[in-house]
């Protein structure tokens, strides 16, 4: 049981950041099971019918609170499909705080799959943090799910990290965005071994004055495989721009597929991917600091990550 417990909170300090309970509303799911739950005046969390999950609601002019929502696989076997819905009200300034963490230290599968849904309400701001980290043995998948609403007006910051221990896994992420709504995504990702990463990112800017910003960057190492499919439409008078800078490593394969579509002449849209490997003068220079060689390179990987 005390091992137990080490394996919890290790996982619960690398997704969520969380070393004892947290201030202000939150929501934690351990191996399949409720483990713990608080409401405030502001946010209330209430299971969700029909499906495993829970609806989180952020009443109007909520300003400066968080929710946190931390799910931990320590079990081998866990596999679930969650449901989780997000009604952020008018005039708020919030931060949810998601991730999941696997530890599989048994030959089955543990899986966690996260379904979330956003409607955010005018004139708000949302910073939203997905944190993704397994270990052990066994096959450990994440296959997470989100599709938002943005309002008028309203602005959301999404920043996934995924950096390492996840056998497979398959993001897919829809955003529409209405009249002078905003959206920056900035993803970090590495694999290693043969780790497989799947990432789908689909933008709609429908609203005139809409933007958003996504920049994805990853590093490939071993055998692993890592496929991006980031693309904004433009449907009005917006600003969109995608960005993606892979390291690529050993025997690792990268696909990167940004697209930008402009559905209205007034729609500025901007595409850039790069993939490589690190640079010989780029080490070169930080061993002339001290550095070793594998100390320099896992300088520059870090820099990016960033």
């Amino acid at each position: 049981m005390a091992e137990q417990n080490l394996i919890r909170q290790s996982l619960l300090e690398k997704v969520a950041d969380l070393h004892s309970v947290p201030d202000g509303a939150y929501n934690l799911r351990e191996n399949g099971k409720p483990a713990g739950r608080r409401s405030t005046g502001e946010i209330r969390i209430e299971n969700k019918e029909g499906a495993p999950g829970i609806v989180v609601t952020v009443a109007d002019g909520t300003k400066n609170k968080s929710v946190h929502i931390p799910v931990v696989i320590t079990e081998t076997g866990i596999n679930e499909t969650v449901h989780n819905d997000f009604l952020i009200g008018t005039d708020c300034d919030v931060l949810i705080v998601a991730g999941c963490g696997i530890h599989n230290s048994g030959e089955e599968k543990s899986a966690h799959d996260g379904v979330h849904s956003l409607v955010i309400g005018e004139n708000s701001k949302v910073k939203y943090v997905e944190k993704h980290y397994a270990e052990g043995v066994g096959t450990r998948s994440m296959k997470p799910k989100m599709t938002v609403r943005l309002g008028r007006g309203s602005t959301l910051d999404i920043e996934t990290v995924q950096l390492g221990g996840v056998s497979d896994s398959v993001r897919e992420t829809v955003i529409d965005a209405d009249e002078d709504a905003s959206l920056v995504i900035t993803e970090r990702i590495m694999t290693s071994g043969v780790e497989t990463v799947d990432s789908r990112t689909t933008v709609n800017l429908n609203g005139k004055g809409s933007s958003a910003r996504i920049n994805s960057r990853s590093v490939a190492r071993d055998d692993s495989l890592q496929i991006f499919y980031p693309a904004i439409n433009g449907n009005a008078e917006c600003f969109g721009h995608v960005q993606c800078d892979s390291i690529i490593m050993d025997r690792a394969k990268v696909r990167s597929i940004p697209e930008i579509c402009a559905n209205d002449v007034e729609a500025k849209l901007i595409h850039e991917a790069a993939i490589g490997k690190i640079a010989g003068d780029q080490i070169l220079k930080l061993q002339t600091l001290g550095l070793t060689a594998e100390e320099a390179e896992e300088r520059i990987l870090a820099g990016l990550l960033k």
